[in-house]
This record gives C-alpha cells, structure tokens and sequence, in this order.
C-alpha cells in the first residue's frame, strides 16, 4: 500500500481532521448545515475541516471540549466519519438527527434517545455477524435522559430501527406507487416489536463503537409520526442541546468515577 492509498494518515482522508483538532466526544448529525445550529449553543467553537458531506467544528459547552461532525445521509458514511474520528482519538459518539415515530403518544418535536438498534441496514454487517446486538452505552444513554430532564423536554426512550432506504425500506412507497416486499407491514411489525422510531444510522454506529470498545448513543427529535402522517421539522435543537449537555453530564461523570476509583459510572454515584 502507497502512503497516497494509507487512511491512517495523521490528516484523516474523508474528513480533512487531524489530531488535537477533535475533542473526546463527537456529536454526529447527518446534514453539514446543523454544525452552525449545534455550535451556536456552545460556548465557542471553530471549523476545523469541511470535506465532501463531512463537517468538523470543535469547542466547548459549559466548558466541556466537544466537536461536532456531519455525516451525511446513511450508515456508510456515518461509519466512515466514526472510523476516522476514532483514529484521531475520539472515543465517545452521540448521533444527533431525525426520525419517524411508530408508537403511540409520541409527538412530532418529542426526542427519542436509543438504548438499541434493529440492524435493518447493511454497513455494519460488513464488521460483525448479523446476530450480533446494537446496543447504546449506558452511561451515554444515562447522560442523554438526564439531560433531557433538565431541560425539560419531552423524550422516549427505547429501540430504534436504521434502514438504509429513506422510501422503500421505511415502508414508504416509491416512484409510482412503488412498494418493496413486506413494506405493508413493516411499521406494524416493529410497533407491535416496541421498536419506537426509524432513521438511518444509529445501528451501525452503536455497532462498530461496540466493536471498537467506544461509547456511543443516539437522540433524534421526532420529524414524522407514522401514525398519524404528520411531517414536520420540529425539535431540532432540543436534540442538539440534549446531546451537548450530555457530553458535559458525561465528562461529570468521568470526573466521578476518577475521584471514585471505579471504571464504570453508576445511578449510586453523584454527578453533581
């Protein structure tokens, strides 16, 4: 392999980021265009690299370090941006993006924190066996509900579904009325499973962070309820704000458990 070829150049080779330029924890939202609205709830920040669908700034929040980066849409590029972040030694992810809800009382602008994936998208086959869970680190889920509660913001928590398709594989129709095999079905199958919402990468993300040792979760705001049929972009920042005091709420933690001597964060030790 040529160094041309090398993806563990210092200068990650999708993201345009090297060392020192990431803070321990990454927020991870899908469009470029929510770093601005991420960032403008920080206490400063910078952009660091701007590449194809990859977006980096780093900063702080409540004087916690934490960056952010897009990834765009799906789990291949979200897993590129992990794999490549993880190189410059991020160790800790939190998804930020949207989602379609399947169960009752969920309202569009509500959040949805992860706790485990159904692995209905393909990338994160290529790193494990299929049998193998998606499951969201508890200390990252911890912070996000706490989090959500001081806030005050209305929140689900519980299993997300990651499709690789936005149409066909959501059960949407396609061109022309287009319907791929079981999508009739396939809401009612996961509501019926408590599966709480559909998006595209959290599976993969929760995944390969297992795979890798890392920490990782998910909080997406409620865009689409598929009960109801409403659409609407709602709750954005209450995603945003919910992952940024989380990153803060877990270095507390990570404070504690030093202080404490212990290596993982639990509900008998304090965080405040």
């Amino acid at each position: 392999m040529t160094d041309s070829e090398d993806p563990n150049d210092d200068t990650q080779y999708h993201i345009a980021v090297g060392p020192d330029e990431v803070a321990d924890a990454v927020l991870l939202p899908g469009n470029p265009e929510r770093v601005d609205k991420i960032t403008a709830l920080w206490d400063d920040s910078e952009e660091q690299a701007y590449h194809r669908e990859y977006r980096t700034a780093t900063g702080s929040y409540e004087g916690t370090p934490i960056s952010v980066t897009a990834t765009g849409i799906g789990s291949p590029s979200a897993t590129i941006a992990i794999e490549e972040l993880a190189r410059v030694g991020a160790d800790t992810f939190v998804r930020v993006g949207s989602c379609g809800a399947i169960q009752p009382g969920m309202d569009v602008g509500d959040l949805v924190i992860t706790s485990g994936a159904v692995r209905q998208e393909g990338t994160s086959k290529e790193y494990v066996r299929e049998d193998y869970p998606a499951v969201a680190d508890g200390e990252v889920v911890s912070a996000l509900v706490a989090a959500a509660e001081r806030l005050g913001y209305d929140y689900h928590v519980g299993l997300t579904m990651s499709a690789d398709s936005f149409y066909a594989g959501q059960g949407r129709p396609g061109v022309d009325d287009f319907r791929a095999a079981g999508a009739e079905s396939l809401v009612e199958e996961l509501r019926e499973a408590n599966v709480k919402n559909i998006e595209m990468e959290a599976a993969a993300l929760l995944t390969v962070a297992n795979v890798y040792g890392l920490r990782a979760g998910a909080v997406c705001s409620v865009y689409a309820n598929r009960i109801t049929g409403e659409f609407r972009a709602a709750g954005e920042s209450r995603a945003a704000e919910t992952a940024s005091l989380g990153v803060h709420l877990l270095a507390k933690m990570d404070e504690v458990k030093r202080e404490a001597g212990v290596d993982r964060w639990h509900a008998g030790l304090s965080i405040e």
